[in-house]
């Protein structure tokens, strides 16, 4: 049983489709995406945890906890199976998810994930890095310092996910990204090629594509969950 209760917001109606945030964000970041999306789709944009206003609890901070929370999640609202779009830190945790419960995904939407921490540009993760070491240096005598090294850590330390694990996930999954995407090119390229059952999609933009360019990418994401409900059927 999870020391935590996930915070949430729900809307709309029809298959579940679970939105998951970034790093340091809250599920108010998919605002582009519940209107629409809810007309044919019961969604939840959730806060993971010690994130928005789901607390830290005292398990531990990384993304085998998140995708064992987002598994008593489920079972708390009795979903059975599920949609997810993960975004960045959300579309790790989407993708770990994933692979230790293929069971209970029907369609997987990954966007701007990664692999490795090495899969982000290193002119954007040496900030982190940088920012991380800082953090964790006033940890001990600051409440605030310890819960941003804690977040920053993830990016630093996570995800360690090997391309051969991929090949035996058949759940029909996007790879979305933004052409100026802080992930490297043949990242995102690996991820989408060791995945057996996957499309590539370029949006127009950065890291932030369903945020910046909303239209463009739920016109995306649509389009791949029109395409591929025959195979889930």
């Amino acid at each position: 049983m999870s020391d935590i209760t996930m915070r949430y917001v729900k809307q709309g109606g029809g298959p579940p489709l679970l939105f998951l945030h970034g790093n340091g964000e809250n599920g108010s970041y998919f605002v582009n995406q519940m209107g629409a999306f809810s007309l044919h789709y019961t969604v939840y944009a959730i806060d993971t945890r010690g994130h928005g206003q789901t607390p830290r609890g005292e398990a531990p901070f990384t993304m085998a906890q998140f995708a064992q929370d987002l598994l008593d999640f489920l079972d708390e609202e009795k979903i059975e199976r599920t949609n997810i779009l993960g975004f960045s830190d959300g579309g790790n945790i989407a993708l770990t998810f994933a692979l230790a419960h293929p069971e209970r995904v029907d369609r997987l939407i990954l966007n701007g994930a990664n692999l490795s921490p090495s899969g982000v540009k290193l002119h954007l993760q040496i900030p982190i890095v940088l920012s991380y070491h800082l953090a964790s240096l006033f940890a001990g005598r600051c409440l605030e310092a310890k819960l941003r090294a804690e977040i920053l850590g993830l990016m630093v330390k996570e995800p360690h996910i090997r391309p051969e694990e991929l090949t035996a996930l058949t759940v029909p999954t996007l790879v979305i990204v933004g052409t100026k995407d802080m992930i490297k090119d043949e990242h995102t390229l690996l991820i989408a090629s060791s995945l057996p059952n996957s499309r590539l999609e370029i949006i127009v933009g950065d890291h932030f594509i369903a945020a910046k360019n909303p239209d463009a990418f739920n016109e995306a994401v649509a389009a791949f969950l029109a395409d591929t409900r025959s195979e889930i059927s």
